[in-house]
């Protein structure tokens, strides 16, 4: 049965190669979102020093309770897009999960924000959400989240995954995403300027600003023409012409004339 959206991993070869990819040893405080019945949970904990492991669907009780039992592993019941990841004793420095697939993106947003001392994600996602947060500036796929996600990690798609290896077989392709923090990334100003570009991306990124409005920003549209020349970029730029990098650039000289 899928689960609050999950599809659950049937591959123990696979499920071995998460593993592995992920690169986890003896040192390491993991965090796994969706713990679906524990299959790749039980792999982890056997392998790294800490594991807290997260999943929202009470009915799994009874199939994790191996896995809560074990002396290294935390089961935090509750939903990952509301959980506070900062409160979790030790901190985690690695996030290995096969997501939901209806989250995986916020909770990858919500994770590079709130858990700073997170260095590397292995994690399992939808093939359309790997190809988004790895595209790059001008291509079709590349928006706000590729944005935010490249101000503070390298992202690489390691695989894609059949199908077949999921029960239920999903409807959707699959890969396996690693995602290596290179800095602290975006601060809360950097994360809405880029929404706002994004939030009307037929239009000009000022004018997408004027619509969607900015926080401490009185007169955006006209803020964002000068801050784009600055940068010597067009004024009548769209969004998606920007780098993660000119972002960052276009936030700080925003909140410098604010």
């Amino acid at each position: 049965m899928v689960r609050l959206g999950q599809n659950f991993l049937a591959d123990p070869n696979l499920l071995d190669a998460i593993v592995r990819d992920s690169g986890v040893g003896s040192g390491d405080v993991v965090l796994e979102v969706g713990a679906g019945e524990g299959v790749l949970s039980e792999r982890l904990a056997a392998r790294v020093k800490h594991l807290h492991t997260v999943e929202i669907d009470r009915g799994l009780e009874a199939a994790l309770a191996p896995i809560a039992a074990l002396p290294n592993v935390t089961l935090h019941w509750g939903d990952a897009v509301k959980i506070d990841f900062a409160a979790f004793d030790p901190e985690p420095n690695a996030m290995v999960a096969n997501l939901p697939y209806s989250v995986a993106t916020p909770v990858v947003m919500k994770t590079i924000a709130e858990l700073p001392t997170l260095e590397t994600w292995t994690v399992m996602v939808q093939l359309e959400i790997a190809e988004r947060l790895r595209a790059a500036p001008g291509n079709k796929t590349y928006g706000a989240p590729s944005a935010v996600a490249q101000l503070a990690c390298e992202v690489e798609l390691v695989r894609k995954v059949d199908p077949a290896v999921f029960k239920p077989r999903p409807r959707v392709d699959s890969a396996i995403l690693r995602l290596r923090r290179i800095g602290p990334g975006a601060d809360q100003a950097t994360r809405d300027l880029v929404r706002a570009a994004f939030a009307h991306r037929r239009k000009t990124l000022a004018r997408s600003l004027e619509i969607a409005g900015l926080r401490g920003v009185p007169q955006p549209r006209a803020a964002a023409r000068a801050g784009l020349a600055e940068l010597g970029l067009p004024e009548d730029a769209r969004a998606e012409r920007l780098s993660p990098a000119q972002f960052a650039a276009l936030s700080a000289i925003l909140q410098r004339a604010d």
